[in-house]
């Protein structure tokens, strides 16, 4: 075991002749090379911040400068204007390394240079800065929005959902507001632009995620889908083996900032911030607000099979352990045959619970002795795996076979996930992955960059045997992973099984329905002259009415990368021209060129309202951010403390794909992911994510409650289903059915 290769590093033994010193060169080379690998890994931080710090500049930009500048005093130009001579009747007189005139003279054409470089990268960020914030090549036309503008954006977003009666009293309330407490609580939003990098981010991970007291099991996290048209191995072990290798080798770049980011529609740089706490994170529990730990390295995961948990080392020395080796050490913990101790199994459960309930029992449980070890073993670890026993895939032949691979990544059987960590990887027994996230630290499109970055690593760079197994020959001289130790007594024991009842009761309670739509995908939706997404959404606004027999409140996310520190905005997707499309489909005595023109307005005031989203004007970021500041200063807003209150029946988001192009999808057409899901977010609601995955088709997950008798997943799904073909048909498309 590694810690125990370095603690028998130097021994000595007192005895009558003296002290006896006894050192193993084995421990101390390890010791050795992981201290070089440390500070390498600081050498190349410090390197990227002198870099980024001079951005856009370099030194190579500084050296031009400085030659440039050289050369002409040379040719008897005087590029400085007499400054450089001014530099150098200031430099102090007399001995040392100023005493020659050519020293002095290039020592002030230097110092002249730097400033003329500085003075350049300044206007360069300036240049730069402004044009980041210019967000018109979204818009034919687009302009700053005030409060008046958001509050009325507002109204217009919730006139569907009201009568007469109802939306004239918001109004009043709207106008109460805009008048006489907005433009106070404004202020302070100002100010606290101008002194943060965001004044949005951080209260929205603080108040909407980390100060949530219920379970995070459904609720708050999400689970990622492996891909489901193919297999690369049967090989559980081996399976593990190259993806950790992939997962690792994603972290190491994202420690040298190497990776490239994501564009915005191929033109601006999206925010990297959220990838910072990808690993190494994790949330801990507190009774009035949990907290996120983020540690700069880490250099194991913690491993849980069959109620058991592992450490297991992914380094040797300042060496990152190779697939084969991964392989060999996973393996070993699939055929370790020993029991859970009292207590081990369901001990995760805390995790899935209440966050109280978890907070209180870890302060008077895991505060001390080997609980407390074994519990940092899992909260330092880079992430958290979970090796399942049971076999879960995709079978186009059994629809029903999607369905239960994602209830296993919602949610598993309660206690064999730990549900706190940034997120935990997956592993059946058939080799097929999954993840399942926390949401606090970032939002799904950041995790889905670095599992696309595996998957394709793992399918076209590291490769597997005929036999399935990891490339290469492993090292059995590696000391196998460490069972983690834990004493936990009887009343501890009794919280781990309340928590645990609490999120059986709440896992047991989730219908979810997930579907390949096959018909087509973006590519025909293109033909409608109509963005994928508001083709989508237009679509699930059709599948509701016919499913409840009315309009509801909607979610869509938005990314807000655009902007430092930027995460989501809503877009409401219910809006009066889409109502206007419904009723119209549902009336049945439009032609089809009156319902086209409908769905193009319907379509074209989504598309407009999420580059609204995307550009910072959206509405209810701000509304939040208006409402916590009144609350700060106990002001009393009933406009504010309505529009907080709404319920959103219908909340959907679409994942994205192909944040990395690894491979052309056009030659490996089956190397798709199906996206992922999450929970209802309303008792009596509908959760969707969808995923538009490719030309020629659509991955859909809806979950609901079995305790709603209003909701249905199945049969909301097969609303969908028709009303993505009654669209369809009304452009004419051909629809390749299946």
């Amino acid at each position: 075991m590694a810690e125990a290769h370095q603690a028998v590093a130097f021994q000595f033994t007192v005895t009558p002749d003296g002290v006896d010193f006894r050192l193993s060169r084995e421990a101390l080379k390890h010791v050795y090379l992981s201290g070089i690998n440390s500070w390498k890994k600081r050498l190349i931080r410090i390197k990227n911040g002198i870099l980024r710090g001079v951005y856009p500049g370099s030194p190579t930009s500084w050296l031009v400068v400085v030659m440039a500048t050289v050369g002409s005093s040379f040719c008897n130009v005087d590029v400085s204007l007499g400054l450089v001579s001014c530099i150098q009747r200031c430099l102090p007189q007399g001995c040392g390394p100023y005493q020659t005139p050519q020293t002095r003279a290039l020592l002030s054409m230097a110092i002249f240079s730097t400033g003329v470089w500085v003075t350049g990268i300044f206007f360069f960020r300036q240049t730069l800065k402004l044009l980041l914030c210019y967000h018109g090549w979204m818009f034919e036309l687009h302009g700053k929005t005030s409060n008046l503008t958001r509050i009325w954006a507002y109204l217009e977003s919730v006139r569907p959902l009201l009568d007469d009666e109802e939306y004239y009293r918001m109004e009043l309330l709207a106008k109460e507001f805009q008048d006489k407490t907005a433009p106070r609580l404004q202020k302070y939003l100002v100010l606290k632009s101008w002194w943060a990098s965001n004044y949005v981010s951080d209260w929205w991970e603080e108040y909407i995620y980390l100060r949530g007291r219920s379970p995070l099991m459904v609720n708050s996290n999400y689970y990622v889908m492996d891909l489901v048209l193919i297999k690369n191995t049967d090989v559980q072990a081996a399976r593990l083996g190259n993806i950790i290798h992939a997962m690792i080798m994603y972290r190491r770049k994202l420690d040298r900032e190497e990776i490239k980011p994501v564009m915005a529609l191929g033109i601006v740089p999206m925010c990297s911030y959220q990838m910072e706490r990808m690993f190494n994170t994790t949330r801990i529990p507190g009774k009035d607000t949990d907290v996120l730990q983020h540690l700069s390295d880490s250099r194991h995961v913690a491993v849980y099979h069959k109620g058991r948990f592992f450490k297991l080392w992914l380094y040797e020395g300042a060496r990152l352990l190779k697939p084969q080796d991964l392989e060999m050490q996973f393996q070993r913990i699939l055929d370790d045959p020993s029991p859970p101790q009292p207590g081990e199994e369901k001990l995760a459960a805390l995790t899935a619970g209440g966050r109280v309930e978890w907070a209180q029992a870890r302060q008077a449980f895991f505060s001390s002795g080997k609980n407390k070890a074994a519990l940092e073993a899992i909260e330092r670890a880079a992430f958290f795996v979970a090796l399942d026993e049971e076999s879960y895939c995709y079978d186009p032949e059994d629809e029903a076979s999607l369905s239960l691979y994602g209830k296993a990544l919602l949610h598993g059987n309660c206690y064999n996930r730990w549900f706190d960590k940034s997120f935990t990887l997956i592993s059946f027994k058939n080799g097929q992955l999954g993840l399942n996230a926390e949401h606090a630290w970032a939002d799904a499109p950041i995790i889905g960059h670095l599992w696309e970055f595996v998957l394709g690593t793992d399918s076209f760079h590291l490769g597997y045997t005929e036999t399935g197994h990891c490339l290469g020959k492993p090292n059995p001289a590696l000391a196998p992973p460490t069972r983690l130790q834990w004493d936990i007594p009887k009343q501890c024991q009794a919280v781990i099984e309340s928590s645990y009842q609490v999120a059986k009761a709440l896992a047991d309670d989730v219908e979810l329905y997930c579907f390949q739509f096959l018909p087509f995908g973006k590519g025909l939706i293109k033909k409608c002259r109509t963005s994928p997404d508001a083709f989508v959404q237009i679509a699930l606004q059709l599948a509701h009415f016919r499913d409840r027999g009315k309009f509801c409140l909607t979610y869509e996310a938005s990314m807000t990368r655009m902007f430092r520190e930027g995460r989501t905005e809503t877009v409401r997707s219910c809006t009066s021209e889409s109502t206007a499309f419904v009723q119209a489909m549902t009336e049945g005595s439009y032609t089809k060129a009156d319902l086209r023109d409908l769905f193009q307005k319907a379509a074209k005031k989504h598309q407009n309202m999420y580059r609204l989203a995307m550009t910072g004007a959206g509405i209810d970021r701000h509304l939040f951010c208006l409402y916590l500041v009144s609350k700060y200063l106990g002001v009393s807003s009933p406009f504010l403390a309505e529009v907080l209150s709404e319920p959103w029946r219908l909340s959907t988001s679409q994942i994205p794909q192909s944040q990395i192009r690894m491979f052309d999808p056009e030659q490996h057409p089956n190397h798709l992911g199906a996206g992922g899901g999450f929970g209802p977010v309303a008792d009596d609601g509908y959760g969707v994510s969808y995923m538009i995955a490719g030309e020629n088709t659509i991955f859909f997950h809806i979950s609901s409650k079995f305790s709603s008798s209003e909701t249905n997943a199945q049969r909301f799904g097969n609303h969908i289903r028709q009303a993505l073909l009654d669209i369809a048909d009304l452009f004419q498309v051909p629809k390749a059915y299946s």
